[in-house]
């Protein structure tokens, strides 16, 4: 834990504690319904907006980006890798200026920021240009994603917050889904007004995310203990069944804090188990246009068969997280989903020249990877308590899994194609490493449960 706390302020809690019974399970049930709408569906539109100006250059790459801009070998990839240098970097000081400045006024800036560099990313004529487009989109991306998932996590306890956490994480399914459908629909847009229709994707998805921009100023949710829209009977609810602390109970983050949660090996296999669901996340969200157009289609027929595979990834999030918050288990569909992801890649692997077999394969790991993402950061998030844990722990399991967002554009390059053989094995050994941290994680909480309940907060598996 996040050293000692201050006795004043677990008294403060204990206090409150009372509170929850304040409300009739009617008036708990409706206020869930409120918060619900109040907080998730706004991050959910910011996210679909954001991953969709992050991985549209994968679908413009399979227009004529490549051939305007004169990319050769391996400028594609790094071009997709460079986004994630300051996408790593400002992930942790992100979390502290949300917390300085609220929720919605920092994330309307980020997201205003990205979305006048997309609009400009249109505009590139260059190598150079469309590198310093990526730097600046992964700069004001930084905050958005682990942002939102510490935000959340104050609004929702252990047993409430898997299908909400699957439900955020949903806009990454639903963007790389969309991207390919609306990439395939702006292709038809090639010369209009004198442009590219790669050009196009950019204008129009920049244009949007910055009219998004406007509305999150005045309808992303705060922290619940700066809710103007909550009263003060159902502040003190939330607050008390969270277990959580005001916002300004807790004293800035020092160099203390910093060691006591690095000291911990949870958090280091935390962060690893994320880094292995992020590399064949990406690989396949940037890619799977890429590998579909190996099984011999034409451009708008590779955009289109690029989205049942994300289709099924999400149908099995829903049934997951479900079933992960009835049983009040993340260990067991962790599990399932790096097996799903491990099975996809050997059958890609092992198998060419049979396209129902690939095809099945590319399903596979996109139903794994993508499942396992938000039940790994839901386990490891709601396991850290108070502001200090969840504003580090958001931070960095983001940023450092992130360190695989430079690994995955590496992973398929145009010189292992058709087969790929390379890059599939490298996200099935990633993917294995994932499986150990995952038990090893498991392992450790068991460890400290046997020891017995010295806080509040118990640990779950």
């Amino acid at each position: 834990m996040m050293g000692d706390k201050d006795p004043n302020t677990v008294e403060s809690v204990s206090t409150v504690a009372v509170d929850e019974d304040a409300l009739s399970a009617t008036e708990a049930a409706s206020l869930m319904r409120r918060i619900d709408l109040r907080v998730l569906p706004m991050l959910f539109l910011i996210y679909v907006v954001a991953f969709l100006d992050r991985a549209n250059i994968s679908n413009a790459l399979t227009l004529s980006l490549p051939k305007e801009l004169h990319l050769t070998a391996s400028q594609p990839n790094i071009a997709l890798a460079v986004f994630f240098v300051p996408y790593i970097l400002f992930e942790v000081p992100s979390n502290v200026l949300m917390r300085k400045f609220s929720p919605r006024t920092w994330l309307s800036l980020c997201i205003l920021g990205f979305g006048i560099v997309e609009l400009a990313q249109a505009f590139v004529t260059s190598y150079s240009g469309l590198l310093a487009a990526r730097f600046f989109l992964g700069f004001f991306e930084a905050g958005i994603f682990p942002g939102s998932f510490y935000l959340i996590s104050f609004w929702y306890k252990r047993e409430e917050s898997q299908k909400r956490f699957t439900g955020y994480f949903c806009s990454v399914i639903v963007a790389s889904a969309f991207g390919g459908l609306l990439a395939s629909a702006i292709a038809g847009l090639d010369g209009v007004g004198g442009k590219s229709n790669w050009r196009w994707i950019f204008i129009l998805e920049g244009i949007v995310t910055i009219l998004v921009a406007v509305a999150a100023y005045f309808l992303v949710a705060d922290f619940p203990s700066d809710a103007k829209w909550l009263s003060d009977t159902e502040r003190s609810f939330v607050l008390s069944k969270c277990q959580k602390h005001e916002v300004g109970s807790e004293e800035g983050i020092t160099r203390r804090d910093l060691a006591l949660f690095f000291k911990d090996p949870k958090n280091i296999l935390g962060a690893i188990m994320y880094f292995s669901v992020v590399v064949p996340v990406y690989s396949f969200a940037y890619f799977t246009p890429t590998i579909v157009k190996t099984l011999g289609f034409s451009v708008v027929q590779t955009q289109l068969h690029s989205v049942p595979p994300f289709a099924a990834a999400l149908g099995l999030c829903i049934v997951l997280a479900y079933l992960s918050d009835r049983t009040d288990l993340r260990l067991p569909y962790a599990l399932f989903s790096g097996a799903l992801t491990i099975a996809g890649l050997a059958v890609l692997i092992t198998t060419h020249g049979n396209f129902s077999a690939q095809y099945g394969g590319i399903f596979l790991v996109c139903m794994g990877a993508f499942t396992a993402a938000p039940t790994i950061i839901c386990w490891y998030l709601m396991n850290l308590q108070g502001h200090k844990e969840r504003s580090i722990g958001s931070g960095w399991i983001i940023s450092f899994g992130n360190t695989g967002g430079i690994l995955a554009p590496f992973t398929f390059l145009s010189s292992s194609a058709p087969y790929y053989r390379s890059g599939y094995a490298v996200c099935a050994g990633v993917s294995a490493l994932g499986v150990v941290a995952t038990i090893c994680y498991a392992l450790l909480i068991l460890k400290e449960r046997t020891k017995g309940p010295r806080t509040m907060h118990k640990l779950s598996l």
